[in-house]
């Protein structure tokens, strides 16, 4: 007895040929397109009787919802897990430079043709890149989540590297700059520079510290909450993720600045702000970056050096201290390895001594490793007496026990440790 053929075909007027079918639940179907022969279309069946019971059957309906309102739905979905700061520029990002071109188009419609088009027209306008490259990443989300819950069956934003931003390098200022910057900002202001540039505290951490949130007789800073800005409005959150939440030692002349400056400002109400406005309220980062912070770095031959170039500042001082990658990850609050492994950089001035080192190493022929030592003379040492590198010789006492941290990973070649700090 023949098969039973899954759905219908029947001849349009046009002489094309359409395909009808039923879903589970009874529904009548037609497919999203005509054929040009009878045999196309009942292989178009036959792909979609297979596909519906393997459970990965499309519904072409689905894909003629309009971007306007898919986005909407996908981002009413985020907004309950995104930071303020975060659900402002999504709406920002979407309102002015994804919806004027997607909003009208059925998701399903959206090419990755019309996405490269649209994206070059992004980069020719005024945009920054890595404003361009936030609005693909956007776009892309928004699209993955229509393939997720099965609205579209492949996403069009395929371009790879589109979405990722590229940063130009924070610069990393001595100890004898950071004191001259706090000097520059006043005595108001010296023991907020000091504290960012030695606790690794983001701005939002740093304006949100209240005296109960010191300890300075322990001498370390409880990061609790933090400060943020979004529309013009400040609001006082708690941090992000966990890794946030956490506890920062800071080094005694730290801890003496923060004293008189609280003795200054007579800031005993463990809930006032330590770093405020002249009337007590919370500092907008715009404002003192005008009034003050600008000001100071032209002053002291440091132009164009961010406030939150401090923060790396005092993660790579953290990181030349030889500790570990877990224990570096949680005093700059980050979750993320990689994240931290940008901090471990050399500090200026110390690569030079490494290159100058291998140049003595390397004008001397004898000095490569076929010399003929003996095994145990030759470890790290060159055939000359006068250039020899001693790791274990280099280290001060308090290095010894520093070349690897708790967790095994070794973070800073204890070589480079000394002049740091």
């Amino acid at each position: 007895m023949a098969r039973r053929m899954f759905g219908t075909v029947r001849k349009l007027p046009s002489g094309r040929w359409q395909a009808r079918y039923r879903n589970a639940l009874g529904e009548r179907l037609t497919a999203p397109t005509t054929f040009a022969t009878k045999g196309d279309a009942q292989r178009w069946l036959s792909g979609a009787e297979t596909d519906m019971q393997r459970g990965d059957f499309h519904d072409p309906r689905l894909a003629e919802i309009v971007f306007a309102d898919w986005s909407q739905q996908w981002l009413a979905t985020k907004r309950p897990h995104l930071a303020p700061s975060t659900n402002d520029l999504y709406s920002y990002l979407l309102r002015h430079h994804i919806s004027p071109t997607f909003d009208r188009t059925p998701v399903g419609q959206i090419t990755p043709l019309g996405v490269q088009s649209w994206l070059a027209k992004l980069h020719e306008t005024d945009l920054s890149p890595n404003t361009v490259a936030k609005a693909y990443r956007l776009l892309k989300g928004i699209l993955d989540g229509a393939v997720d819950t099965g609205v579209i069956q492949r996403s069009p934003c395929t371009l790879k590297g589109a979405g990722t931003e590229r940063h130009a390098e924070m610069r990393v200022v001595t100890p004898a700059q950071v004191e001259k910057l706090a000097e520059a900002v006043g005595p108001r202001w010296g023991a907020l520079v000091l504290t960012a540039a030695y606790s690794g505290l983001r701005w939002g951490e740093l304006a949100a510290l209240r005296p109960g949130d010191i300890d300075l007789e322990a001498g370390t800073i409880s990061v609790v909450r933090k400060l943020s800005e979004v529309n013009g409005k400040l609001t006082f959150s708690s941090p992000k993720t966990a890794a946030g939440r956490r506890v920062v030692g800071i080094p005694g002349f730290v801890v003496a600045a923060i004293e008189r400056h609280l003795d200054d400002l007579e800031l005993d109400d463990a809930d006032t702000l330590v770093f405020a406005t002249t009337d007590g309220g919370p500092l907008r980062r715009s404002n003192f970056r005008r009034r003050v912070w600008e000001p100071a770095t032209v002053e002291v031959g440091l132009a164009g050096l961010r406030f939150h170039d401090l923060r790396h500042t005092a993660a790579t001082l953290a990181a030349a201290s030889g500790a570990s990658l877990k224990a570096l990850m949680s005093r700059i609050g980050h979750a993320s390895a990689a994240a931290a492994l940008r901090y471990q950089h050399v500090v200026d001035g110390q690569d030079a001594e490494i290159v100058r080192h291998l140049e003595a190493v390397a004008d001397d022929p004898g000095a490569r490793a076929s010399d003929r030592e003996t095994p145990s003379s030759r470890g790290t040492r060159g055939a000359r007496d006068d250039v020899v590198i001693d790791l274990d010789a280099r280290r001060t006492p308090s290095d010894q026990g520093l070349s690897s941290g708790a967790d095994g990973t070794r973070t800073h070649d204890p070589l480079l440790a000394k002049q740091v700090l």
